[in-house]
């Protein structure tokens, strides 16, 4: 049972120029152009928007065509022109896939490389550069650590004192070692003398060696290759452009030194630059999602307008001018672009049916059923719905995969759908594994996709289909942005608190010249006058001082007062542990009912919370469902900002609890609050045997006296109140 007709995957293969699949929603064109990049071998180039739908591409298309080689090409993770470097790793995995294209023999098997419309937009090094920079080594070969030491250092490695990243090198005496780009592992050579005497893989996080190798091959890990060649090359074109001037830029690559955002600088390295599509080959079959090329197109455009913002900006009093290369020079612009797809077969997908006229064919694929009607209503339940959907597209002799975004949440959704009376469901790891099972077992998949699809015979659903739209997992990574912010909120004339140094007063930011570089920077004035001046990405070292009071005493810069008010904080803090001590061992020692959850009942209420679970309220549901489990009363502070998900772990521990019999109470401080949590806990909690009531001074005086009746005689499952919950006359039956 094909997913789609032949006949349109030999047309995506065998039509020259540029074709249109049409009637392809986002979910089906990774296995479409799969299927095709298969069938026609050599390599093949899908760009997607942007970075996270590349890695939904990438997982998608292993899925559908596992037996294809697939890699991702990612772009750089900085703005054009930003004085900083992409992130190690991001140009660790660029470089490793450009050597692997550059050092290609044709008569490989098929490879697909999954990339961005940001990626193709930059250019890259020449494929020959590239080739000639690897590396190569064996057992017993005539080498030095030194000779490698040389390589890692000319190619972009990073000296670390433990290699456990892509990029990273360490050597101490007669041993070194070196992760190099796209190995699953790093690499430890072992000499002897001028001997390679043993190469062995090793586990990055406990250093012991994993297996041993005979040969091994290093890839450069920046696209800036510091050797004799490339830094005459960048003496010579920027000497023609600018002249003899004093810049910080010439003088670091002169010095053989890697500055932060030389990247930017990557055309005057080489004599010219290549593209993405130089490094596939012309004969290289070109895909591109849903709006993709207008996505290029935007940061081809972003591009210019960096450039042209910095060129105009006045310069600091004693700055470095802004010096850079021309955008045309470092980014693919309309014209070259289209150059480059002018000559090349180039398959366009889209969800919609194509405009009359253009070179087309039809995918013949629809997007797939979503339950939005279901979940906006109160007496319906999606589960159900989703099951009757599942059976009728059974009957009707369709296959059904649901596709789950991780084995977790498949493992959850089949539990769910089980309850619910769905037939038993079947486990695959990929296309190949679904068609192997009979038709009538709906297929149960980790497959990332947003929305499902249908074709003649095949029914996907994913899972937020049935659940509800996803929340992106907010990042960790501190911006910029963040930091600026943090600065503003800070008044000259506040008093702050240095880590180190104690109180001080904050006298606002001052521009200072570093290594002929702006960096702005907090002035902290100490006892006596002394300044302190503190680069703001450093500014999580100071807080703002806790007290209002105006005669603070300011500390001495480098005294001991301050010192020694922290070591009596420590001591006090080491007497509150010890009485904290006491009370946990005490309370440890009471115990309490366990409370186990009832694995389909808890599935179901679990999957109606409409977000993706963060690793952190993961971990503290898990410890909270511990906690009831465990056989002793919980005791637990779960800490977090407003919107992180403090109320749905709280939620769980409520079901648990109403669901075993006893009784829940939840106080919110505020009655706005207590109206909130009420409406919350009664919507997820609707069509549940739980009774779920309020108590504050909004409710009326004859509720009040309802509802504390009711709760001291165990009518009332859960109460959400204010403080008034602990005033008198307020009795529970059986509080769990």
């Amino acid at each position: 049972m094909p997913l789609i007709s032949t006949a349109v995957v030999d047309a995506i293969v065998r039509t020259q120029g540029r074709l249109t699949a049409s009637s392809a929603p986002d979910a089906l064109a990774p296995a479409v152009f799969a299927f095709a990049a298969r069938l026609r071998g050599g390599v093949s180039l899908f760009v997607a928007r942007d970075d996270q739908r590349a890695v939904g591409f990438e997982a998608t298309a292993r899925f559908f065509a596992p037996d294809l080689e697939c890699v991702r090409l990612p772009a750089w993770d900085s703005l054009p022109y930003d004085r900083i470097s992409p992130t190690p790793i991001i140009a660790a995995t660029r470089c490793a896939v450009l050597t692997r294209l550059a050092t290609r023999k044709p008569d490989e098997p098929a490879l697909l490389v999954v990339t961005t419309a940001s990626a193709v937009a930059q250019r890259a090094p020449p494929r020959a550069r590239l080739a000639q920079a690897a590396f190569a080594t064996k057992v017993g070969a005539t080498v030095r650590p030194d000779e490698i030491e040389l390589y890692a250092i000319t190619n972009g490695y990073g000296r670390a004192s433990t290699v456990r990243a892509p990029g990273d090198y360490a050597l101490r005496g007669g041993v070194l070692d070196i992760f190099p780009p796209g190995a699953p592992e790093p690499l430890r050579f072992d000499f002897f003398g001028d001997q390679m005497d043993a190469i062995r893989a090793f586990d990055p996080e406990t250093q012991r060696s994993t297996r041993q190798l005979r040969e091994a091959k290093l890839t450069p890990v920046s696209e800036i290759l510091l050797d004799a060649d490339s830094v005459g090359q960048f003496r010579r074109v920027f000497a023609q452009s600018y002249g003899a001037v004093t810049d910080p830029v010439y003088d670091a690559v002169n010095a053989r030194m890697r500055r932060q955002g030389i990247e930017q600088w990557l055309p005057f390295f080489y004599p010219t630059l290549e593209t993405i599509f130089d490094y596939v080959g012309e004969s290289a079959l070109i895909g591109f999602e849903h709006l993709a090329e207008e996505a290029r197109a935007e940061r081809w455009a972003q591009a210019v307008e960096h450039y042209d913002s910095r060129a105009i900006a006045p310069t600091p009093r004693g700055g470095t001018p802004f010096r850079a290369p021309q955008p045309k020079t470092l980014y693919l612009d309309d014209v070259a672009f289209n150059e480059a797809m002018a000559r090349r077969p180039v398959r366009v997908f889209t969800p919609f049916a194509a405009p009359e006229g253009q070179a087309t064919i039809s995918v013949g694929a629809r997007e797939g059923r979503t339950f939005a009607a279901e979940r906006a209503t109160p007496d319906a339940n999606v589960f159900d719905a989703a099951r009757a959907h599942i059976e009728t597209e059974l009957k009707a002799k369709r296959r059904v995969v649901l596709a789950a975004w991780t084995e977790g949440s498949a493992e959850r959704l089949g539990h769910v759908l089980a309850d619910h009376g769905l037939a038993e469901t079947a486990a695959a790891p990929s296309w190949p594994g679904a068609l192997a099972l009979p038709q009538s077992r709906p297929v149960i998949a980790v497959l990332p996709i947003e929305r499902g699809f249908e074709t003649d015979d095949t029914t996907v659903l994913s899972e937020q289909d049935v659940l509800g739209d996803r929340l992106a997992r907010p990042r960790k990574r501190r911006k910029a942005s963040s930091l600026i912010a943090e600065a503003a909120a800070l008044s000259p004339g506040d008093l702050v608190v240095h880590t180190q140094h104690g109180i001080a007063r904050y006298d606002g930011l001052q521009t200072l010249d570093v290594q002929d570089a702006p960096h702005d920077c907090l002035e902290l004035v100490y006892s006596g006058g002394d300044k302190l001046y503190l680069p703001v990405e450093n500014i999580e070292l100071v807080t703002r001082y806790g007290s209002e009071d105006a005669g603070a005493q300011l500390d001495k810069l480098g005294g001991v007062a301050w010192q020694s008010r922290k070591a009596r904080a420590q001591q006090r803090l080491r007497d509150m542990a010890e009485d904290l001590i006491r009370i946990a061992a005490a309370r440890a020692a009471r115990t309490a009912d366990a409370i186990e959850p009832h694995a389909g009942a808890y599935d179901e209420f679990c999957a109606r919370f409409p977000y993706d679970e963060t690793d952190d309220q993961l971990a503290a549901i898990e410890d909270a469902m511990g906690d009831l489990a465990s056989g002793r009363p919980m005791d637990r502070l779960i800490c977090g900002d407003v919107g992180f998900g403090k109320t749905e772990v709280a939620l769980r521990a409520a079901f648990l609890v109403a669901m075993s019999g006893r009784q829940v109470a939840v106080i919110a401080p505020t009655t706005l609050l207590c109206r909130q949590h009420y409406k919350t806990f009664t919507d997820r909690f609707r069509g549940l045997p739980i009774k779920v009531r309020q108590l504050s001074r909004l409710v009326t005086a004859k509720e009040t006296t309802e509802t504390k009746k009711e709760l001291a005689a165990g009518e009332v499952d859960i109460i959400v109140g204010t403080h008034a919950l602990l005033g008198k006359g307020v009795e529970f039956r059986d509080l769990g």
